[in-house]
């Protein structure tokens, strides 16, 4: 069974690198225009887009800070110009662990970076494209963490939170707008490899012992996790609101 997304507009925050670039290419390659988000990856989401149109594809970049919600509301404006209608599919890729903090080292200022990315670009640009699914359907895929489930690695305890308060939110928000043929759902990736986040937080000796648990023997990619998401974004999910999807291996299973 293939799934068939022409006619839907997609918008995919995070998309220049790592998950959300694969997440982006996956939805295109279905059939979906798709918004290309980044923040400072300019160059890197107009080679994305680039590709995608190469391979037949449609998609336009979108630069915007995430934590700003002026900046969100223009960003969901020029989508919308750009591709001729409302958000049908919304894909909250974009988060940051930042930096590792212990709490006895915990700033305020810290403590809102990693909630206002993870957290809080979810909720309003949520509330920004819901009225254009309500006239329609949509689905809102929010992407979460293995963390949220076990609390992260050392100093990664707010970024966890954040990351919990995502999959609580999207179980209350799948509530509110079940009537309106609006399904939210979350996707959990664990340890994922080729990406910017481990290259920067995660030593070699840590990566090792992780994938050592792993019971399926080796660490996720990117295109793990865009499968799991291009499921949730397709009609297949038709009758799956409130839940997530551990995309680990095995790593964690609930």
């Amino acid at each position: 069974m293939t799934v068939d997304l022409h006619g839907k507009i997609a918008l995919v925050t995070g998309a220049s690198s790592g998950i959300g670039r694969e997440i982006a290419k996956t939805l295109a390659a279905s059939g979906a225009a798709v918004g290309v988000h980044y923040r400072s990856g300019r160059e890197q989401a107009e080679t994305l887009v680039a590709e995608i149109a190469e391979a037949g594809g449609q998609a336009a970049g979108f630069g915007a800070d995430v934590t700003d919600t002026r900046q969100l509301e223009a960003m969901v404006e020029a989508v919308q110009a750009e591709f001729g209608g409302p958000v049908d599919i919304l894909v909250n890729n974009a988060g940051h662990l930042v930096k590792r903090v212990p709490n006895v080292d915990m700033t305020e200022e810290h403590y809102d970076r990693v909630m206002d990315v993870n957290f809080k670009s979810c909720v309003f640009l949520s509330k920004l494209v819901i009225p254009g699914m309500i006239r329609r359907g949509g689905k809102i895929v929010n992407v979460t963490s293995v963390a949220a489930h076990d609390g992260g690695g050392p100093g990664a305890s707010i970024y966890a939170a954040s990351k919990a308060a995502v999959i609580s939110y999207s179980k209350g928000l799948a509530k509110e707008l079940a009537g309106h043929r609006i399904n939210v759902n979350c996707v959990s990736p664990g340890f994922i490899g080729q990406t910017a986040f481990h290259a920067t937080f995660t030593s070699d000796e840590g990566r090792a012992a992780t994938v050592a648990k792993i019971p399926l023997g080796r660490e996720g990619t990117p295109q793990d996790v865009a499968n799991a998401v291009l499921f949730l974004a397709s009609p297949l999910s038709g009758y799956l609101t409130g839940e997530t999807i551990e995309v680990n291996g095995g790593l964690f299973m609930r």
